[in-house]
């Protein structure tokens, strides 16, 4: 039974828990929804307004990094201010971002609009998460995990489709996906705008981010650098230049081909998460790098040879290996600190997990200027293929000796 919780400060609608919690779930899974729906425009912008795929890969890693200082500072707040407060703060910024890629005419409103969506989910990722956790259902204690986990990754990939398909066949694609998008969130704002407060206040709200990786920790943590960077860096590479690699290897200006791309790594990541979250972290984290590995390497040949089907194959084992590497990690590490210094380490893991979207991509553009995004990819998944296997090995190497 959906029981009623108590009503927020001028709420004029009590929801109850569960309808709470689906509310929230869903306007989680639109913020990474809005951040994929510009991917397969890019190269339509590009065309459009004549800009390099380095400024390209620019424009997407502003996103990541505006997220990931948005998250450092703000991530936490919502236990001090409250959940609610934060979320439609995050939601007016996305709305904001949203009219910025409407009224864009230039290249430096992409950068504008990119890092405003960037705040808005950066200051949403904490509180959506930790009101996930405050509405979980009693009956079903582990949904919140499942949602936190799985869900932003799945609608990433939806987002990226749905745009395609909108862009590839829809009227006005450079406006259509964000006039629905906008629509989307104004009836978000409106449902937490009435939404009861879940979480409980504290007082004395710190600002200053929190990054350390305790002694105890710290060979974990450099042992799964390698396979978390080239996750990360494979997601970050699938959405700034994935769309125009994906229409070159099948020599097609198709823009559903680059949605697609996106749609494989990012929403089989989301099923292979969910049919894995009972193994063992070590065997998640091993078995997920050896076929992230696995993937990147019928990638290289995919590219090697010029074959989109063989592409759109390694797409979909890459995306097979990252979810259950990408949960193995973070368990991994989230289970061997202390209960005080999670939040620091967790802090430190998305660091490196930004980062690594964002600052490799933006080499595989700069490489791509220079000799061309079928070579420039070629190089990139080469290069991921050694640091996937490398951090196996130091993984592996680790376990052996405890």
């Amino acid at each position: 039974m959906d029981k009623p919780m108590p009503r927020a400060l001028g709420a004029r609608v009590v929801f109850g828990r569960r309808t709470s919690f689906w509310i929230v779930a869903t306007t989680f899974g639109l913020f990474l929804f809005a951040a994929a729906a510009p991917s397969p425009l890019y190269a339509v912008y590009a065309g459009l307004w004549q800009f390099s795929a380095g400024a390209l890969t620019e424009v997407f890693a502003v996103y990541a990094i505006a997220l990931l200082v948005a998250l450092l500072f703000t991530g936490s707040s919502s236990d001090f201010v409250g959940r609610r407060p934060i979320i439609l703060v995050a939601l007016a910024i996305q709305l904001a971002s949203l009219v910025l890629f409407l009224v864009a005419s230039g290249i430096e409103w992409l950068f504008a609009a990119r890092i405003a969506q960037g705040i808005a989910t950066g200051v949403a990722t904490g509180a959506l998460g930790a009101a996930l956790v405050d509405l979980q259902p009693p009956d079903n204690p582990a949904l919140a995990s499942l949602v936190n986990s799985a869900g932003p990754i799945l609608s990433l990939g939806i987002g990226a489709l749905a745009s395609a398909v909108l862009v590839q066949y829809a009227p006005d694609p450079l406006h259509l996906v964000y006039w629905l998008t906008l629509l989307a969130f104004i009836a978000a704002l409106a449902a937490v705008a009435v939404m009861p407060e879940p979480g409980a206040r504290r007082s004395g709200v710190r600002w200053v981010p929190r990054i350390s990786v305790e002694p105890a920790v710290r060979r974990e943590f450099v042992a799964t650098l390698p396979i978390l960077v080239a996750g990360w860096a494979v997601a970050g590479f699938y959405l700034s230049l994935g769309p125009s690699l994906a229409s070159q290897l099948a020599a097609s200006s198709n823009r559903v081909l680059g949605g697609l791309a996106i749609f494989l790594l990012a929403d089989i990541g989301a099923v292979a998460i969910v049919l894995t979250r009972s193994w063992a972290t070590a065997r998640a984290m091993m078995v997920g790098g050896v076929i992230l590995g696995a993937g990147l390497v019928v990638a290289v040949a995919a590219i090697a040879l010029s074959s989109p089907l063989l592409f759109f194959a390694a797409t979909a084992v890459t995306g097979v290996g990252f979810g259950p590497a990408w949960l193995g990690v973070l368990r991994t590490l989230v289970g061997l600190a202390a209960p005080t210094a999670r939040a620091a380490l967790l802090a430190a893991v998305f660091v490196v997990a930004y980062l690594a979207l964002a600052l490799p991509a933006v080499i595989a553009g700069f490489l791509a200027t220079r000799i061309g995004l079928h070579d420039a990819a070629l190089w990139y998944a080469a290069g991921l293929v050694v640091l996937t296997f490398a951090g196996v090995l130091s993984t592996w190497v680790v376990i052996r000796r405890k």
